[in-house]
């Protein structure tokens, strides 16, 4: 069989899949919509802002979070050269998470690493033990935190995939703070989910993952670029592939996909206005779930069954805004999340971790800091016109984003961010207004409601040259992040190269890790799950 490789999106899954190929002798082209590479990853151009032969300013869809339980896209990014080592070197570490409320802030930092089931229920009690919820809750919560650990991966795929995290956690019967900071909170700020849907398999574990990381890991549990993302990852990134021999298309937009005989035949694109028919022995599709179900055509659906039903994948939104600030303000050297507020923000102050950064050479040479903050609930009514986030204009929305961040941050006689520090402004350009009702969001976030892994396919489909290289794969990682898009594209490789006869090695896969300590009774688990039992108690 041929080596030809055609490769639709450009994002992390597509460059992913490109590099992955190309490093194994295979030829490689890659079809993106847009006229730049790295999806939602990518940061942006802020337009107009800069003056005098600078750098405009970098803004972003949302900021780039590496945590320590990461471990594909890090390996991929050992491989890409930046300067004399490579654009993993590039990844700083935080020390520090924030969880600030209105009147009050806390500061979590890494811990000891437990070594006894008591060490354990400590570590865990102390995470949660300052948010206001009583002790017998917490109790509650930390023992719903060991059962995840403890339980066998066989009853979390067929019980704890179709119960939702709420439940799970029995969050409808516990108090108002249980409720806001324990369900919804890590929820809401980690994917853009809703507690009262989101499966308890997913959210849950990566839940877990998080928590583990900040007790686990020696420097810290979380990572950062220390730049601009283009700047340190994504240009670099498609220098490689450039000189690895991929052909990076940009302006192509996928129109359809044909198929003749079985297999995939052609893909139908338009490229500069024109329509063009591609060809190739061997197709991967590393595009986004609301765009890849659009292409799916009842040939198709008869054709890979496993494709028949992605337009039951839900999406949700999860953008971000960026304040340009006269004077840096770090606030944590970490990120910030916003328990309190209804739209689920969280923060990055990102100059402490951009040191080779010249900000005097960014816009017009004021800026100061940066605060890049996330929205993820852009459904719920804000504080200052009790509209969502969807029904706002843009200026709406910066002033509801800047107003909920200040009644956290100045309290308790500090003022941490003032009107008068803040000279402007970018909103992700992905929320697009084409009028002052209809807001739209053209790169939303997947989701993963109880019992929708159903509707999820694996890397290879029933069409024998057809691939898969997106984060709505099934993988290891799960969870809608650029972690699982390249899980997704090396096992969209690992397909191919089984399809096409190669004899080149395997892209490397790496579970999910936990601690050891809870395997013996994870067995334990296994045995009462065959026999029909519960699982037993833990404390």
């Amino acid at each position: 069989m041929g080596t030809r490789v055609v490769v639709l999106g450009g994002g992390v899954g597509g460059l992913s899949v490109a590099q992955e190929l190309a490093e194994r002798g295979f030829q490689v082209e890659v079809y993106e919509r847009r006229p730049v590479f790295g999806g939602k990853a990518r940061s942006i151009q802020v337009p107009g802002s800069a003056s005098q032969g600078r750098t405009p300013l970098p803004g972003e869809h949302g900021f780039r979070f590496f945590p320590s339980f990461y471990k594909h896209l890090p390996d991929t990014m050992k491989r890409i050269p930046f300067a004399a080592k490579s654009v993993f070197d590039n990844l700083v570490y935080a020390t520090r998470v924030q969880i600030a409320r209105v009147g009050k802030l806390a500061i979590l930092e890494p811990t000891r690493f437990p070594q006894t089931l008591d060490d354990w229920l400590a570590v865990f009690k102390s995470l949660f033990s300052d948010l206001g919820i009583p002790e017998n809750e917490v109790g509650f919560f930390v023992d719903r935190l060991l059962v995840l650990l403890t339980t066998c991966p066989e009853r979390r795929l067929a019980e704890y995939e179709n119960l939702a995290w709420w439940d799970f956690i029995d969050a409808r019967n516990k108090s108002v703070s249980y409720q806001k900071y324990l369900g919804e909170g890590l929820t809401r700020s980690l994917v853009a989910m809703k507690a009262e849907i989101s499966s308890t398999r997913t959210v849950g574990y990566i839940n877990l993952q998080l928590i583990l990381g900040l007790l686990c890991s020696g420097e810290g549990f979380d990572r950062l670029l220390n730049g601009p993302t283009n700047d340190v990852w994504i240009d670099p990134w498609i220098a490689h592939l450039n000189a690895l021999g991929v052909k990076l298309l940009g302006n192509s937009a996928v129109h359809s996909l044909e198929l003749e005989g079985g297999r995939l035949a052609r893909v139908v694109i338009e490229r500069g206005g024109q329509i063009a028919e591609v060809t190739a022995e061997w197709f991967v599709s590393a595009l986004p779930v609301e765009i890849m179900a659009g292409l799916i055509t009842e040939n198709i659906k008869t054709a890979a069954p496993s494709l028949a039903r992605l337009d039951k994948l839900p999406t949700r939104w999860m953008n971000g805004i960026q304040f340009y600030l006269r004077d840096d303000v770090p606030l944590v050297h970490g990120h910030s999340n916003y328990l309190d507020s209804p739209w689920a923000l969280t923060s990055v102050s990102q100059r402490q971790f951009w040191p080779e950064i010249d900000f005097s050479r960014l816009g017009d040479g004021s800026v100061g800091g940066i605060l890049s903050v996330v929205v993820s609930d852009w459904d719920a009514p804000g504080i200052l016109y009790g509209k969502p986030a969807t029904e706002c204009t843009a200026q709406e929305i910066r002033n509801e984003v800047w107003a909920q961040l200040k009644v956290h941050l100045n309290n308790g006689g500090r003022e941490q961010i003032n009107d008068s520090n803040l000279l402007s402004w970018f909103l992700d350009p992905d929320i697009q207004f084409p009028n002052p009702t209809e807001v739209t969001n053209v790169e939303p976030l997947l989701i993963n409601p109880a019992g929708s892994l159903q509707y999820r396919p694996e890397a290879s489909t029933e069409i024998p040259n057809l691939f898969l290289a997106s984060d709505y794969v099934r993988t290891y990682t799960d969870l809608a992040t650029m972690e699982a898009a390249n899980e997704a594209a090396r096992r969209s490789v690992n397909a191919l190269i089984d399809a096409s006869g190669s004899k080149a090695t395997k892209a490397q896969l790496w579970p999910l890790q936990e601690p050891e300590f809870f395997k013996p009774m994870q067995d334990y688990d296994l045995l009462r799950f065959k026999l029909g039992l519960p699982h037993g108690k833990v404390i």
